[in-house]
């Protein structure tokens, strides 16, 4: 295998399983996300609807992701990922059922209403297993000296998705509508549950660990509070994604203020999308390993400029430019935080560190929708952005000035030490 063959972790035949597994989900995640969120918002015509389709799904994802990761580190990979899959069905079939003529025509709007609501909440329940659940099964699905390639592919994977899922999401809506979309995203995901079982079971690596819940959970954690570069990169994608994300509200800008309509909505979170998975299939042949912590300060620096353009924009052009560029400098932070995981993190700890990843990065997507659409209630969407690109401008520069040991993060010879290990 050549030294720095970009699609190393590809020849790998699970491993492509498993691309194609997650590309199925996210995909019919994403244009889930975009289907409910334009639903919820023209049952009700208020911002603060789509706060609370994020905090349904916040409050679980958060306070469960802990526990899951203990779970994890205790389970088989694959069964408990085909198991979260299943009841991702679940949902999935609960809310193509629940915008049906026949429901919507018998049941009072509020019960619809809450039933989504509900049902957005299970998936929070669920996203708390999937982000270490896929975190610690790459790992036993590639060799060590190929994590970075392999997080770089299952990073694109995931963007990809995201681009399709979203375009897609807003499109079909306005051509099949709202119902007809969401059994595209149940045959999706019964896809995904068909595909998975190609992937063999895998080894428990704690299965003989004795520690309690508690002494589980207190070593996850102390293991990221202690390692200055996995929580300074950890807390910066956060506030990235906490702060400056405003894809929760893209509807308000899609309808309200570039008037550009479903589609327009799905152009926006395309962008968004597009921008990410151009940089991190780039990263496949251009390796971001030299002065890593400098390119990741001024990566997510570049993002909250872009947003604070967005923000201000009435102009659609300008608007999808200025998100594609945010998109570019996301991917670059995404493939670096990956990455530092990925190496950094051991074995036997790695649901409970996915569980931590989960809950500063793929919670805060959640809160970050909470937080937009307060902030739009109050201020009105365009200076909410604004204030949150903001935001994420000072907290860069003040990790960058106060955590040298992230600013001075060099993971070429991680790698290096990782390519000289015997497999």
């Amino acid at each position: 295998m050549a030294k720095n063959d970009p699609y190393a972790a590809l020849r790998i035949k699970e491993f492509n399983i498993f691309l194609l597994v997650r590309f199925a989900l996210v995909f019919g995640w994403s244009m889930q996300f975009v289907v409910i969120e334009w639903q919820v918002y023209s049952m009700t015509d208020d911002k603060l609807s789509l706060a609370i389709i994020g905090l349904c799904e916040f409050l679980p994802a958060f306070f469960l992701a802990p526990f899951a990761g203990h779970i994890v580190d205790k389970k088989e990979k694959r069964n408990l990922f085909t198991l979260c899959i299943a009841l991702f069905s679940l949902i999935s079939f609960g809310l193509f059922w629940l915008t049906s003529d026949q429901i919507e025509s018998t049941w009072e709007m509020n019960f619809v209403l809450y039933s989504i609501y509900g049902l957005v909440f299970f998936g929070g329940v669920l996203r708390a297993f999937f982000g270490p659940t896929i975190f610690s099964l790459i790992a036993l699905l590639v060799p060590k000296k190929i994590y970075p390639n392999a997080a770089t592919w299952s990073s694109s994977t995931w963007k990809g998705a995201n681009v399709f899922g979203a375009l897609c999401g807003g499109f079909l809506i306005a051509w099949i509508d709202v119902h007809f979309t969401l059994g595209i995203i149940f045959f999706l995901v019964m896809i995904s549950l068909i595909l998975v079982f190609g992937i063999s079971k895998k080894p428990i690596l704690n299965k003989g660990n004795s520690e309690t819940v508690k002494e589980s959970l207190k070593s996850g954690l102390n293991f990221v509070f202690n390692d200055k570069v996995v929580l300074g990169a950890l807390t910066l994608d956060m506030i990235a994604v906490l702060f400056g994300g405003a894809v929760a509200i893209f509807t308000v800008f899609a309808k309200d203020i570039l008037d550009a309509g479903p589609r327009g909505l799905g152009i926006l979170n395309a962008a968004l999308s597009s921008g990410s998975i151009i940089t991190m299939l780039a990263t496949t042949y251009i390796p971001i390993t030299k002065n890593t912590g400098k390119k990741l300060l001024i990566s997510i620096f570049g993002f909250g400029i872009c947003m604070i353009i967005f923000g201000a924009s009435k102009l659609m052009w300008l608007s999808v430019l200025t998100l594609f560029f945010a998109g570019v400098f996301d991917g670059i932070s995404m493939v670096v935080r990956q990455t530092i995981l990925q190496l950094k993190t051991p074995d036997h700890m790695r649901g409970r560190v996915g569980a931590v990843n989960s809950m500063f990065v793929g919670s805060s997507n959640e809160l970050g929708a909470v937080e937009s659409g307060i902030a739009a209630k109050i201020f009105g969407a365009p200076l909410a952005v604004v204030l949150g690109g903001t935001i994420t401008l000072i907290v860069v520069v003040v990790i960058g000035v106060k955590n040298q040991p992230l600013r001075d993060l060099d993971l070429q010879e991680d790698i290096k030490a990782h390519e000289k290990e015997v497999v």
